[in-house]
């Protein structure tokens, strides 16, 4: 028979509908592929959601993905992909709203388009509701454009743990989208292998964000307990600390002639006199001195409505100090209506102000006791570098909290023998005096332990079983020990839930990560330690650092990573040791804008003579 030519045109045409659609499956199955492997055994959180939401984007071929954590208040935004960056986002979905009502009711994925604006929705002015079809019922539902992700056409996948909602994700395009139920199938698929990962990376989410606070609230502690007297600046100052955290703003409280006059001074108002005393928004007393109380401000109480009807931000939580050194210590942390509302992490930070400021206040006495005790640990946490013939050292060390004596990071080097060196770099959770306390009983153990000829990771597990053995010690640290071996060239090491060191090989001008991990020390009784063994070669620089070196962050937001620390030791290498710390301060003293959120230590060893040495020659 005779193919016509168009009938030729239909057969490539199908043909190439087919291939195309071959290729489209396959890149779903690899992208589905890449998201298991490349999440299996992930415990950092943010790296688990990026590389989720990333991988999402790619195989779906999509604009953009989001996910939201389920919170008992409302659908909290976790993290977006990339290209979604700088676009406008709903933060937090409070409940109950249409889209999540209908998330949370779905057991699969939804199939979501945005319908254009009728015209008479656009003669009213800004729009405020959008109509949503979903595809799979064509039921149109009224959604609240605050509720909206950015996107035309969307998957709304909601992340089931039992019989609870804990996430929701969604996928979408900025233009109308064909969306297939295979691709819904597909993603409902990934949810489901997601959920028991997702569910640990929340809760280590949380534990994150809880010690971060702890240590915020401990360097507000300490700088509270160095000054002379509470006076309104102080306090004040320590108001603006705690909400430039929680990314709030302050409005500082003031009692007024009596008990049911309040002023405040606004963020946008400015000062002005509030329609209701401390006593109707409190449970404390009026009359009691050092009560102290925390609530949370919601959306639709008298004085929330009463701040938005004045354009101010108007949900958020009341500290009330009480009565401290004869006057009322208050103050609302204010956020946005729409924004999320304080949790439970961000109400007993709040908490734990208000009761600093009450002890603080307690009297002279007892601040100049802690005074003493913080100059006592500060002799006697002096960091040191001991001389080791064949190495060059230098250490630094630069506190984020300027009034601040003590901390807990640390640092040693100690000379064991000819030619032998125990190295040791520290890094004791929260800050001040307890910190410091914990960082001298560690360093005076550890040593202890070198000198008994210990390895790193016996080191490691006697410190772990030594600081479990304070109960009323909740701390935990991580540690790098190292044993040098000149002699034989060797580093033998262990890095207890430390920021990999970093080997800077002379010869070959290459970094190398010492990526033998364990976990801390002081937290879990069950942990296993286990060492590592660095070959090393002269000229070769070792550099240890705290964590507040690589999570510095630039005033965007953006952090100085391992990455950064990397480049910076590169371009700095040719300063040498010493001179390479100090470089590299400058260099995050740069970055920060002169401001560090956390301590940061930093050591530096050059191995300059390696391997075994004539005799002659060493007596020469």
């Amino acid at each position: 028979p005779v193919v016509s030519e168009s009938d030729e045109w239909v057969s490539r045409r199908e043909h190439e509908r087919e291939v195309e659609e071959l290729r489209r499956s396959n890149r779903r199955l690899s992208g589905t592929l890449d998201i298991v492997l490349e999440t299996l055994a992930v415990s950092d959180v943010s790296t688990l959601f990026t590389k989720v939401l990333e991988k999402l984007t790619n195989t779906m071929d999509a604009w953009g993905a989001l996910f939201y954590t389920h919170e008992p208040n409302g659908f909290h935004l976790c993290c977006q992909s990339e290209a979604l960056s700088g676009v406008s986002l709903a933060r937090y979905i409070p409940f109950p709203r249409t889209l999540d009502e209908l998330s949370t009711r779905a057991s699969t994925t939804l199939r979501l388009r945005v319908l254009p604006p009728t015209k008479g929705a656009l003669r009213l002015g800004r729009l405020s509701m959008r109509e949503v079809v979903d595809e799979a019922t064509e039921e149109i539902h009224n959604v609240g454009v605050e509720a909206l992700p950015p996107f035309a056409s969307f998957y709304a996948v909601p992340v089931w743990f039992g019989n609870s909602v804990i996430g929701l994700i969604e996928v979408g395009w900025d233009k109308p989208h064909f969306l297939s139920q295979d691709d819904a199938d597909l993603l409902d698929a990934i949810a489901r292998y997601l959920s028991i990962q997702l569910v640990g990376a929340v809760s280590a989410m949380r534990s994150q964000r809880t010690a971060r606070l702890h240590d915020v609230s401990s360097q507000i502690r300490e700088e509270l307990l160095c000054c002379e007297a509470l006076t309104d600046d102080v306090v004040n100052n320590a108001f603006e600390r705690a909400a430039f955290e929680l990314g709030a703003q302050a409005a500082v409280l003031r009692q007024g002639a009596s008990p049911n006059a309040l002023g405040g001074d606004l963020p946008l108002t400015g000062s002005c006199e509030l329609p209701m005393g401390l006593s109707s928004l409190v449970r404390a007393s009026d009359e009691r001195e050092n009560e102290v109380s925390v609530i949370s401000l919601e959306e639709g109480t008298s004085l929330s409505v009463w701040l938005e009807e004045r354009g101010e931000p108007c949900i958020g939580a009341l500290l009330d100090a009480g009565i401290v050194e004869g006057e009322r210590r208050a103050c609302l942390f204010l956020r946005d209506l729409g924004e999320e509302p304080f949790d439970d992490i961000d109400l007993a930070f709040l908490t734990s102000l208000a009761r600093d400021i009450v002890r603080t206040a307690l009297g002279d006495e007892v601040r100049s006791k802690e005074r003493h005790i913080s100059q006592a640990l500060q002799r006697g946490m002096k960091n040191e570098l001991q001389e080791v013939e064949g190495i060059s050292a230098e250490g630094s060390y630069n506190s984020a909290t300027k009034s601040a004596l003590v901390g807990g990071d640390f640092y040693e080097l100690v000379r064991l023998s000819s030619r032998h060196g125990f190295v040791v770099m520290g890094d004791v959770s929260g800050k001040g005096v307890e910190a410091a306390s914990v960082s001298a009983a560690c360093k005076t153990a550890l040593t202890a332990y070198a000198w008994e000829g210990l390895g790193p990771a016996h080191m490691a597990q006697l410190l772990n079983d030594f600081l479990l053995s304070f109960s009323q010690v909740e701390t935990f640290a991580t540690l790098f020990v190292g044993l040098i071996d000149l002699e034989r060239a060797t580093l033998t090491y262990c890095s207890a839930g430390h920021p990999p060191a970093m080997l800077l090989r002379s010869a070959r001008h290459e970094l190398q990560l010492l990526e033998v991990q364990s976990g801390v020390v002081g937290a879990f009784s069950e942990m296993n330690y286990k060492n590592g063994v660095a070959e090393l070669e002269e000229g070769d620089i070792l550099l240890l650092y705290t964590d507040g070196t690589t999570e510095a962050r630039a005033r965007d937001g953006h952090f100085f990573g391992e990455d950064g620390l990397k480049e910076a030791i590169m371009r700095k290498q040719q300063v040498g040791v010493p001179g390479l710390c100090q470089a590299l301060l400058s260099e995050l003293a740069s970055f920060t804008g002169q401001r560090l959120e956390d301590d940061v230590a930093l050591v530096a060893l050059r191995f300059d003579e390696v391997g075994e040495q004539d005799i002659e020659g060493t007596q020469g």
